[in-house]
Protein backbone atom coordinates (compact mmCIF):
# COMPACT_ATOMS: atom_id res chain seq x y z
CA UNK A 1 0.00 0.00 0.00
CA UNK A 2 1.38 3.39 -0.93
CA UNK A 3 2.26 5.68 1.92
CA UNK A 4 -0.28 8.40 2.50
CA UNK A 5 0.52 12.01 1.79
CA UNK A 6 0.82 13.97 5.01
CA UNK A 7 1.03 17.57 6.04
CA UNK A 8 4.39 18.58 7.37
CA UNK A 9 4.24 19.53 11.02
CA UNK A 10 7.46 21.43 10.55
CA UNK A 11 5.35 24.15 8.96
CA UNK A 12 2.47 23.73 11.37
CA UNK A 13 3.76 23.19 14.93
CA UNK A 14 0.28 23.30 16.38
CA UNK A 15 -0.66 19.96 14.87
CA UNK A 16 -0.58 16.73 16.86
CA UNK A 17 0.86 13.46 15.57
CA UNK A 18 -2.33 12.40 13.85
CA UNK A 19 -4.33 15.61 13.59
CA UNK A 20 -6.67 15.29 10.61
CA UNK A 21 -6.00 17.79 7.81
CA UNK A 22 -8.75 19.98 6.45
CA UNK A 23 -11.24 17.92 4.46
CA UNK A 24 -10.92 18.04 0.72
CA UNK A 25 -14.31 18.53 -0.85
CA UNK A 26 -13.51 17.56 -4.44
CA UNK A 27 -10.76 14.97 -4.18
CA UNK A 28 -10.93 11.40 -5.42
CA UNK A 29 -9.49 8.87 -3.04
CA UNK A 30 -8.77 5.19 -3.22
CA UNK A 31 -11.24 2.88 -1.61
CA UNK A 32 -10.43 -0.26 0.34
CA UNK A 33 -10.95 -2.50 -2.68
CA UNK A 34 -8.50 -0.55 -4.84
CA UNK A 35 -11.08 1.45 -6.78
CA UNK A 36 -11.65 5.18 -6.61
CA UNK A 37 -14.57 7.15 -5.26
CA UNK A 38 -15.46 10.72 -4.49
CA UNK A 39 -15.37 10.23 -0.74
CA UNK A 40 -13.83 13.31 0.85
CA UNK A 41 -10.33 12.64 2.12
CA UNK A 42 -10.18 12.37 5.89
CA UNK A 43 -6.69 11.02 6.36
CA UNK A 44 -4.99 11.78 9.67
CA UNK A 45 -1.70 13.59 9.35
CA UNK A 46 1.24 11.42 10.32
CA UNK A 47 4.15 13.74 11.01
CA UNK A 48 5.08 14.58 14.57
CA UNK A 49 5.55 18.33 15.13
CA UNK A 50 8.50 20.08 16.69
CA UNK A 51 7.54 20.02 20.37
CA UNK A 52 7.10 23.25 22.28
CA UNK A 53 8.06 23.57 25.91
CA UNK A 54 4.45 23.93 27.05
CA UNK A 55 3.32 20.97 25.01
CA UNK A 56 6.15 18.85 26.39
CA UNK A 57 5.25 19.84 29.93
CA UNK A 58 1.59 19.00 29.40
CA UNK A 59 2.43 15.64 27.85
CA UNK A 60 4.69 14.82 30.77
CA UNK A 61 1.91 15.62 33.24
CA UNK A 62 -0.57 13.47 31.30
CA UNK A 63 1.89 10.59 31.15
CA UNK A 64 2.54 10.80 34.87
CA UNK A 65 -1.19 10.76 35.62
CA UNK A 66 -1.76 7.85 33.27
CA UNK A 67 1.09 5.90 34.83
CA UNK A 68 -0.31 6.50 38.31
CA UNK A 69 -3.73 5.23 37.25
CA UNK A 70 -2.23 2.17 35.59
CA UNK A 71 0.05 1.38 38.55
CA UNK A 72 -2.31 1.90 41.47
CA UNK A 73 -5.02 -0.53 40.49
CA UNK A 74 -5.25 -4.30 40.79
CA UNK A 75 -5.41 -6.31 37.57
CA UNK A 76 -8.96 -6.70 36.28
CA UNK A 77 -10.13 -10.19 35.44
CA UNK A 78 -11.61 -10.31 31.98
CA UNK A 79 -15.13 -11.60 31.55
CA UNK A 80 -15.95 -12.88 28.10
CA UNK A 81 -18.57 -14.91 26.33
CA UNK A 82 -16.87 -17.97 24.85
CA UNK A 83 -18.98 -18.43 21.76
CA UNK A 84 -17.99 -21.68 20.12
CA UNK A 85 -16.97 -20.32 16.76
CA UNK A 86 -16.40 -16.59 17.10
CA UNK A 87 -14.94 -14.36 19.79
CA UNK A 88 -15.91 -10.84 20.81
CA UNK A 89 -15.04 -7.84 18.68
CA UNK A 90 -14.95 -4.12 18.55
CA UNK A 91 -13.48 -1.25 20.47
CA UNK A 92 -13.24 -2.73 23.92
CA UNK A 93 -10.71 -0.94 26.07
CA UNK A 94 -9.75 -1.58 29.62
CA UNK A 95 -11.10 0.73 32.25
CA UNK A 96 -8.62 3.57 32.52
CA UNK A 97 -8.14 2.95 36.21
CA UNK A 98 -7.23 -0.73 35.87
CA UNK A 99 -4.30 -2.78 34.71
CA UNK A 100 -5.57 -5.59 32.51
CA UNK A 101 -4.75 -9.08 33.74
CA UNK A 102 -2.29 -11.14 31.69
CA UNK A 103 -4.07 -13.41 29.27
CA UNK A 104 -4.31 -16.99 30.57
CA UNK A 105 -3.32 -19.71 28.14
CA UNK A 106 -5.03 -21.16 26.25
CA UNK A 107 -7.94 -18.73 27.00
CA UNK A 108 -9.53 -19.27 23.58
CA UNK A 109 -11.23 -15.92 23.18
CA UNK A 110 -9.01 -13.61 25.18
CA UNK A 111 -5.45 -14.04 24.05
CA UNK A 112 -3.22 -11.37 22.41
CA UNK A 113 -4.20 -9.59 19.24
CA UNK A 114 -5.99 -11.40 16.42
CA UNK A 115 -3.82 -12.60 13.56
CA UNK A 116 -5.10 -11.65 10.17
CA UNK A 117 -7.07 -14.28 8.27
CA UNK A 118 -5.06 -16.82 6.30
CA UNK A 119 -1.88 -14.81 6.59
CA UNK A 120 1.51 -15.21 8.13
CA UNK A 121 4.09 -12.56 8.76
CA UNK A 122 6.76 -12.41 6.09
CA UNK A 123 10.18 -13.82 7.03
CA UNK A 124 12.67 -11.29 8.29
CA UNK A 125 14.65 -11.46 5.05
CA UNK A 126 11.58 -10.32 3.06
CA UNK A 127 10.18 -7.81 5.55
CA UNK A 128 10.27 -4.08 4.94
CA UNK A 129 12.32 -1.82 7.26
CA UNK A 130 9.11 -0.58 8.92
CA UNK A 131 7.93 -4.15 9.53
CA UNK A 132 11.24 -5.05 11.15
CA UNK A 133 11.07 -2.06 13.48
CA UNK A 134 7.46 -2.86 14.37
CA UNK A 135 8.30 -6.48 15.13
CA UNK A 136 11.18 -5.37 17.33
CA UNK A 137 8.77 -3.19 19.27
CA UNK A 138 6.28 -6.03 19.62
CA UNK A 139 8.96 -8.33 20.99
CA UNK A 140 9.95 -5.69 23.53
CA UNK A 141 6.44 -5.07 24.86
CA UNK A 142 5.47 -8.75 24.86
CA UNK A 143 6.50 -9.40 28.50
CA UNK A 144 4.70 -6.23 29.66
CA UNK A 145 1.72 -6.31 27.31
CA UNK A 146 -0.77 -6.02 30.16
CA UNK A 147 0.87 -2.88 31.52
CA UNK A 148 1.18 -1.40 28.04
CA UNK A 149 -2.54 -1.94 27.54
CA UNK A 150 -3.49 -0.37 30.86
CA UNK A 151 -1.30 2.66 30.18
CA UNK A 152 -2.71 3.04 26.65
CA UNK A 153 -6.28 3.35 27.87
CA UNK A 154 -5.41 5.48 30.87
CA UNK A 155 -3.59 7.90 28.58
CA UNK A 156 -6.43 7.88 26.05
CA UNK A 157 -9.10 8.74 28.63
CA UNK A 158 -6.99 11.33 30.47
CA UNK A 159 -6.28 13.20 27.25
CA UNK A 160 -9.74 12.65 25.73
CA UNK A 161 -12.32 12.01 28.47
CA UNK A 162 -15.11 12.59 25.96
CA UNK A 163 -14.26 9.23 24.35
CA UNK A 164 -15.13 7.34 27.51
CA UNK A 165 -18.84 7.36 26.63
CA UNK A 166 -18.17 5.26 23.51
CA UNK A 167 -17.24 2.28 25.67
CA UNK A 168 -19.10 0.01 28.09
CA UNK A 169 -19.58 1.18 31.65
CA UNK A 170 -17.73 -1.92 32.89
CA UNK A 171 -14.62 -1.94 30.76
CA UNK A 172 -13.19 -5.16 32.13
CA UNK A 173 -15.76 -7.07 30.09
CA UNK A 174 -14.10 -6.09 26.80
CA UNK A 175 -11.00 -4.34 27.82
CA UNK A 176 -8.29 -4.30 25.21
CA UNK A 177 -9.36 -5.60 21.84
CA UNK A 178 -8.99 -2.36 19.94
CA UNK A 179 -5.32 -2.12 20.95
CA UNK A 180 -4.78 -5.76 20.08
CA UNK A 181 -6.28 -5.23 16.65
CA UNK A 182 -4.05 -2.20 16.01
CA UNK A 183 -0.92 -4.03 17.07
CA UNK A 184 -1.75 -7.02 14.93
CA UNK A 185 -2.51 -4.89 11.89
CA UNK A 186 0.79 -3.04 12.31
CA UNK A 187 2.68 -6.32 12.61
CA UNK A 188 1.23 -7.39 9.22
CA UNK A 189 1.82 -4.05 7.53
CA UNK A 190 3.62 -5.71 4.58
CA UNK A 191 0.65 -7.93 3.63
CA UNK A 192 -1.42 -5.30 1.87
CA UNK A 193 -4.19 -7.52 0.47
CA UNK A 194 -4.93 -9.31 3.72
CA UNK A 195 -4.45 -6.16 5.78
CA UNK A 196 -7.00 -4.21 3.74
CA UNK A 197 -9.55 -7.01 3.97
CA UNK A 198 -9.11 -7.27 7.74
CA UNK A 199 -9.21 -3.52 8.35
CA UNK A 200 -12.18 -3.02 6.04
CA UNK A 201 -14.25 -5.37 8.20
CA UNK A 202 -12.93 -3.70 11.32
CA UNK A 203 -13.78 -0.22 10.05
CA UNK A 204 -17.29 -1.29 9.06
CA UNK A 205 -17.83 -2.97 12.39
CA UNK A 206 -16.68 0.04 14.38
CA UNK A 207 -19.53 2.13 13.02
CA UNK A 208 -21.85 0.55 15.58
CA UNK A 209 -19.81 2.12 18.38
CA UNK A 210 -20.22 5.62 17.00
CA UNK A 211 -16.58 5.82 15.91
CA UNK A 212 -15.85 8.93 13.82
CA UNK A 213 -12.79 9.94 11.76
CA UNK A 214 -11.84 12.55 14.35
CA UNK A 215 -11.45 9.82 16.99
CA UNK A 216 -8.54 8.15 15.23
CA UNK A 217 -5.91 10.81 16.04
CA UNK A 218 -6.58 10.41 19.77
CA UNK A 219 -6.12 6.65 19.55
CA UNK A 220 -2.94 7.06 17.50
CA UNK A 221 -1.38 9.44 19.99
CA UNK A 222 -2.21 7.11 22.91
CA UNK A 223 -0.74 4.19 20.96
CA UNK A 224 2.55 5.98 20.34
CA UNK A 225 2.63 7.18 23.95
CA UNK A 226 2.20 3.67 25.33
CA UNK A 227 4.68 2.05 22.98
CA UNK A 228 7.35 4.68 23.54
CA UNK A 229 7.11 4.16 27.31
CA UNK A 230 7.10 0.37 27.43
CA UNK A 231 9.44 -0.25 24.49
CA UNK A 232 11.87 2.45 25.59
CA UNK A 233 14.89 0.18 25.18
CA UNK A 234 14.35 -0.03 21.42
CA UNK A 235 12.42 3.17 20.79
CA UNK A 236 14.07 5.78 18.60
CA UNK A 237 12.98 8.29 15.93
CA UNK A 238 13.08 5.66 13.19
CA UNK A 239 10.86 3.32 15.19
CA UNK A 240 8.42 6.09 15.99
CA UNK A 241 8.25 7.09 12.34
CA UNK A 242 7.56 3.48 11.34
CA UNK A 243 4.65 3.23 13.78
CA UNK A 244 3.26 6.58 12.69
CA UNK A 245 3.30 5.48 9.05
CA UNK A 246 1.71 2.15 9.93
CA UNK A 247 -1.04 3.71 12.02
CA UNK A 248 -1.75 6.29 9.31
CA UNK A 249 -2.34 3.50 6.79
CA UNK A 250 -4.39 1.47 9.26
CA UNK A 251 -6.64 4.35 10.26
CA UNK A 252 -7.14 5.52 6.69
CA UNK A 253 -8.32 2.11 5.49
CA UNK A 254 -10.76 1.90 8.40
CA UNK A 255 -12.05 5.44 7.81
CA UNK A 256 -12.54 4.77 4.09
CA UNK A 257 -14.32 1.48 4.77
CA UNK A 258 -16.70 3.11 7.23
CA UNK A 259 -17.45 5.95 4.82
CA UNK A 260 -18.16 3.55 1.95
CA UNK A 261 -20.35 1.35 4.15
CA UNK A 262 -22.32 4.37 5.37
CA UNK A 263 -23.69 4.91 1.87
CA UNK A 264 -25.67 1.67 1.81
CA UNK A 265 -25.97 0.19 5.30
CA UNK A 266 -26.93 1.36 8.79
CA UNK A 267 -24.38 1.16 11.62
CA UNK A 268 -26.60 -1.45 13.28
CA UNK A 269 -29.98 -3.16 12.93
CA UNK A 270 -32.71 -3.34 15.56
CA UNK A 271 -34.05 -6.89 15.90
CA UNK A 272 -37.03 -8.15 17.92
CA UNK A 273 -36.79 -11.56 19.53
CA UNK A 274 -39.69 -13.62 18.16
CA UNK A 275 -38.71 -17.02 19.56
CA UNK A 276 -36.61 -18.17 22.53
CA UNK A 277 -36.19 -21.95 22.70
CA UNK A 278 -34.15 -23.45 25.57
CA UNK A 279 -32.34 -26.61 24.42
CA UNK A 280 -30.35 -27.40 27.58
CA UNK A 281 -29.82 -25.63 30.90
CA UNK A 282 -27.27 -23.34 29.30
CA UNK A 283 -28.09 -23.33 25.56
CA UNK A 284 -30.93 -21.52 23.80
CA UNK A 285 -31.89 -21.00 20.18
CA UNK A 286 -32.81 -17.34 19.75
CA UNK A 287 -34.69 -16.20 16.64
CA UNK A 288 -35.05 -12.51 15.77
CA UNK A 289 -36.77 -10.31 13.18
CA UNK A 290 -34.60 -7.39 11.97
CA UNK A 291 -36.30 -4.02 11.47
CA UNK A 292 -35.04 -3.87 7.87
CA UNK A 293 -33.54 -6.35 5.37
CA UNK A 294 -30.35 -7.92 6.65
CA UNK A 295 -28.11 -9.34 3.90
CA UNK A 296 -25.70 -12.13 4.86
CA UNK A 297 -24.32 -15.46 3.63
CA UNK A 298 -24.59 -18.88 5.22
CA UNK A 299 -21.53 -19.50 7.36
CA UNK A 300 -21.08 -15.86 8.36
CA UNK A 301 -21.49 -14.31 11.80
CA UNK A 302 -22.52 -11.02 13.36
CA UNK A 303 -22.18 -9.17 16.65
CA UNK A 304 -25.05 -8.82 19.12
CA UNK A 305 -25.76 -6.20 21.79
CA UNK A 306 -28.45 -6.66 24.43
CA UNK A 307 -30.39 -3.85 26.16
CA UNK A 308 -29.05 -5.04 29.52
CA UNK A 309 -25.38 -4.45 28.68
CA UNK A 310 -25.11 -1.36 26.42
CA UNK A 311 -22.04 -1.20 24.17
CA UNK A 312 -21.01 -4.77 25.03
CA UNK A 313 -21.05 -6.81 21.82
CA UNK A 314 -20.43 -10.51 21.20
CA UNK A 315 -20.04 -12.53 18.00
CA UNK A 316 -22.52 -15.26 17.11
CA UNK A 317 -22.85 -17.26 13.90
CA UNK A 318 -26.08 -17.44 11.94
CA UNK A 319 -27.68 -20.83 12.52
CA UNK A 320 -29.44 -20.95 9.17
CA UNK A 321 -29.06 -19.87 5.59
CA UNK A 322 -30.92 -16.68 4.57
CA UNK A 323 -34.68 -17.28 4.88
CA UNK A 324 -37.57 -15.95 2.83
CA UNK A 325 -39.25 -14.61 5.97
CA UNK A 326 -36.13 -12.63 6.92
CA UNK A 327 -35.79 -14.24 10.35
CA UNK A 328 -32.34 -14.90 11.84
CA UNK A 329 -31.47 -17.61 14.37
CA UNK A 330 -28.54 -17.97 16.76
CA UNK A 331 -27.37 -20.76 19.07
CA UNK A 332 -26.23 -19.21 22.34
CA UNK A 333 -24.45 -20.97 25.19
CA UNK A 334 -24.31 -19.21 28.56
CA UNK A 335 -20.79 -19.31 29.96
CA UNK A 336 -19.49 -18.31 33.40
CA UNK A 337 -19.25 -14.53 33.68
CA UNK A 338 -20.55 -14.22 30.11
CA UNK A 339 -22.52 -10.99 30.14
CA UNK A 340 -24.19 -11.19 26.76
CA UNK A 341 -24.56 -14.97 26.62
CA UNK A 342 -26.21 -15.21 30.05
CA UNK A 343 -28.55 -12.37 29.18
CA UNK A 344 -29.59 -14.04 25.92
CA UNK A 345 -30.05 -17.49 27.47
CA UNK A 346 -31.55 -16.70 30.87
CA UNK A 347 -33.09 -13.22 30.58
CA UNK A 348 -34.18 -12.57 27.02
CA UNK A 349 -37.78 -13.25 26.03
CA UNK A 350 -39.93 -12.76 22.91
CA UNK A 351 -40.62 -9.06 22.45
CA UNK A 352 -37.19 -7.93 23.66
CA UNK A 353 -35.18 -5.91 21.15
CA UNK A 354 -31.47 -6.42 20.56
CA UNK A 355 -29.02 -4.85 18.13
CA UNK A 356 -27.13 -6.53 15.30
CA UNK A 357 -23.86 -5.37 13.82
CA UNK A 358 -22.95 -5.96 10.16
CA UNK A 359 -22.33 -9.50 8.90
CA UNK A 360 -18.74 -10.71 8.62
CA UNK A 361 -16.76 -13.85 7.99
CA UNK A 362 -15.51 -15.80 4.99
CA UNK A 363 -16.47 -19.38 5.90
CA UNK A 364 -18.90 -19.64 3.00
CA UNK A 365 -19.50 -22.36 0.44
CA UNK A 366 -17.89 -22.09 -2.98
CA UNK A 367 -20.74 -23.10 -5.28
CA UNK A 368 -18.59 -22.95 -8.42
CA UNK A 369 -17.04 -26.36 -7.63
CA UNK A 370 -18.36 -29.87 -7.02
CA UNK A 371 -15.88 -30.67 -4.25
CA UNK A 372 -17.20 -32.49 -1.24
CA UNK A 373 -17.68 -30.61 2.03
CA UNK A 374 -16.14 -31.83 5.27
CA UNK A 375 -17.90 -29.95 8.08
CA UNK A 376 -16.61 -30.22 11.65
CA UNK A 377 -18.67 -28.52 14.36
CA UNK A 378 -17.99 -28.62 18.08
CA UNK A 379 -20.60 -27.51 20.62
CA UNK A 380 -22.55 -24.49 19.40
CA UNK A 381 -20.16 -24.49 16.45
CA UNK A 382 -22.77 -26.71 14.81
CA UNK A 383 -24.82 -23.55 14.13
CA UNK A 384 -22.92 -22.31 11.05
CA UNK A 385 -22.44 -25.91 9.89
CA UNK A 386 -26.22 -26.30 9.83
CA UNK A 387 -26.44 -23.06 7.83
CA UNK A 388 -23.90 -24.35 5.31
CA UNK A 389 -25.85 -27.58 4.78
CA UNK A 390 -29.04 -25.57 4.21
CA UNK A 391 -27.14 -23.45 1.70
CA UNK A 392 -26.13 -26.53 -0.27
CA UNK A 393 -29.75 -27.72 -0.23
CA UNK A 394 -31.01 -24.39 -1.56
CA UNK A 395 -28.51 -24.39 -4.43
CA UNK A 396 -29.87 -27.77 -5.54
CA UNK A 397 -26.54 -29.37 -6.43
CA UNK A 398 -25.92 -32.81 -4.99
CA UNK A 399 -22.43 -32.93 -3.54
CA UNK A 400 -21.07 -35.09 -0.77
CA UNK A 401 -21.34 -33.38 2.62
CA UNK A 402 -19.80 -35.10 5.67
CA UNK A 403 -20.70 -33.58 9.04
CA UNK A 404 -18.91 -34.47 12.28
CA UNK A 405 -20.81 -33.06 15.27
CA UNK A 406 -18.75 -33.13 18.44
CA UNK A 407 -19.52 -32.55 22.13
CA UNK A 408 -18.24 -33.65 25.53
CA UNK A 409 -21.37 -35.56 26.52
CA UNK A 410 -24.43 -36.98 24.78
CA UNK A 411 -26.74 -34.34 26.25
CA UNK A 412 -24.55 -31.61 24.75
CA UNK A 413 -25.54 -32.72 21.24
CA UNK A 414 -28.52 -30.39 21.55
CA UNK A 415 -29.21 -30.07 17.80
CA UNK A 416 -28.55 -33.67 16.77
CA UNK A 417 -32.20 -34.43 15.98
CA UNK A 418 -32.30 -31.56 13.51
CA UNK A 419 -29.13 -32.72 11.79
CA UNK A 420 -30.35 -36.34 11.61
CA UNK A 421 -33.65 -35.23 10.02
CA UNK A 422 -31.68 -33.39 7.37
CA UNK A 423 -29.66 -36.56 6.78
CA UNK A 424 -32.86 -38.55 6.22
CA UNK A 425 -34.03 -36.01 3.63
CA UNK A 426 -30.79 -35.84 1.62
CA UNK A 427 -28.87 -38.92 0.52
CA UNK A 428 -25.67 -36.94 -0.07
CA UNK A 429 -25.50 -35.84 3.59
CA UNK A 430 -23.84 -37.89 6.32
CA UNK A 431 -23.97 -36.83 10.00
CA UNK A 432 -21.73 -38.46 12.61
CA UNK A 433 -22.09 -37.47 16.28
CA UNK A 434 -18.87 -37.71 18.32
CA UNK A 435 -18.71 -37.67 22.14
CA UNK A 436 -15.36 -36.99 23.72
CA UNK A 437 -15.51 -37.71 27.45
CA UNK A 438 -18.06 -40.42 28.21
CA UNK A 439 -19.11 -43.80 26.80
CA UNK A 440 -21.80 -43.26 24.20
CA UNK A 441 -23.80 -44.87 21.45
CA UNK A 442 -22.15 -42.26 19.22
CA UNK A 443 -18.54 -42.33 18.12
CA UNK A 444 -16.26 -41.75 21.11
CA UNK A 445 -12.94 -39.97 21.32
CA UNK A 446 -11.33 -36.63 20.43
CA UNK A 447 -13.18 -35.10 17.49
CA UNK A 448 -10.07 -34.39 15.35
CA UNK A 449 -8.89 -37.99 15.76
CA UNK A 450 -12.25 -39.37 14.66
CA UNK A 451 -12.31 -37.07 11.62
CA UNK A 452 -8.83 -38.19 10.61
CA UNK A 453 -9.80 -41.87 10.91
CA UNK A 454 -12.56 -41.39 8.33
CA UNK A 455 -10.20 -39.79 5.83
CA UNK A 456 -8.49 -39.24 3.54
CA UNK A 457 -10.01 -35.85 2.78
CA UNK A 458 -7.70 -34.47 0.09
CA UNK A 459 -10.56 -33.90 -2.35
CA UNK A 460 -12.82 -32.14 0.15
CA UNK A 461 -13.14 -28.54 1.29
CA UNK A 462 -13.12 -28.43 5.08
CA UNK A 463 -15.22 -26.09 7.24
CA UNK A 464 -14.30 -25.92 10.93
CA UNK A 465 -16.35 -24.24 13.65
CA UNK A 466 -16.06 -24.60 17.41
CA UNK A 467 -13.68 -23.91 20.29
CA UNK A 468 -10.30 -22.57 19.13
CA UNK A 469 -8.45 -25.58 20.54
CA UNK A 470 -10.63 -27.91 18.50
CA UNK A 471 -9.99 -25.88 15.37
CA UNK A 472 -6.24 -25.91 15.91
CA UNK A 473 -6.10 -29.66 16.46
CA UNK A 474 -8.49 -30.34 13.57
CA UNK A 475 -6.33 -28.30 11.23
CA UNK A 476 -3.23 -30.21 12.33
CA UNK A 477 -5.02 -33.53 11.83
CA UNK A 478 -6.30 -32.63 8.37
CA UNK A 479 -3.03 -31.18 7.11
CA UNK A 480 -1.18 -34.16 8.58
CA UNK A 481 -3.57 -36.43 6.70
CA UNK A 482 -2.82 -34.81 3.36
CA UNK A 483 -5.43 -32.05 3.02
CA UNK A 484 -3.98 -28.87 1.51
CA UNK A 485 -4.22 -26.03 4.04
CA UNK A 486 -5.83 -23.70 1.48
CA UNK A 487 -8.86 -25.99 1.42
CA UNK A 488 -9.50 -25.58 5.15
CA UNK A 489 -11.87 -22.74 6.04
CA UNK A 490 -12.77 -21.23 9.36
CA UNK A 491 -13.31 -17.86 10.95
CA UNK A 492 -12.20 -18.50 14.51
CA UNK A 493 -8.44 -18.44 13.90
CA UNK A 494 -8.44 -14.83 12.80
CA UNK A 495 -9.02 -14.11 16.47
CA UNK A 496 -7.62 -17.21 18.12
CA UNK A 497 -4.71 -15.23 19.42
CA UNK A 498 -7.26 -12.80 20.83
CA UNK A 499 -10.06 -9.67 16.16
CA UNK A 500 -13.20 -7.17 15.04
CA UNK A 501 -13.64 -5.92 16.38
Amino acid sequence: MDALTTNSAETDPNRGWFTPPERETDSHQRTADGGESEIPSRSPAAIRPVGRAAARKQRAAEQQAAQQQADQQEPAQEQTDHQADQPPDGPAPAEAARIPAPEPAPAPLSEPAPPLPASEAAPASAASPDALLIRRTMAEIGPVADRTTGYFYALLFIRHPELRELFPAAMDAQRDRILKALLTAAEHIDDTETLVEYLTNLGRGHRKYGTQPEHYPAVGEALIGALSRYAAAVWDPLTEAAWVRAYTVISQVMIDAAAADERHAPPWWQAEIVSHEPRTQDIAVVTVRPDQPYPFLAGQYTSLETPWWPRVWRHYSFASAPRSDGLLSFHVKAVPAGWVSNALVHRARPGDVIRLGPPAGSMVVDHTTDSGLLCVGGGTGIAPIKALVEDVVEHGRKRSVEVFYGARHDHDLYDLDTMLRMQEEHSWLSVRPVVADTPSSSLSGPLPDIVRQYGPWEMYDAYLSGPPGMIRSSMDALVGGGMPSHRIRHDALEELVAAGD
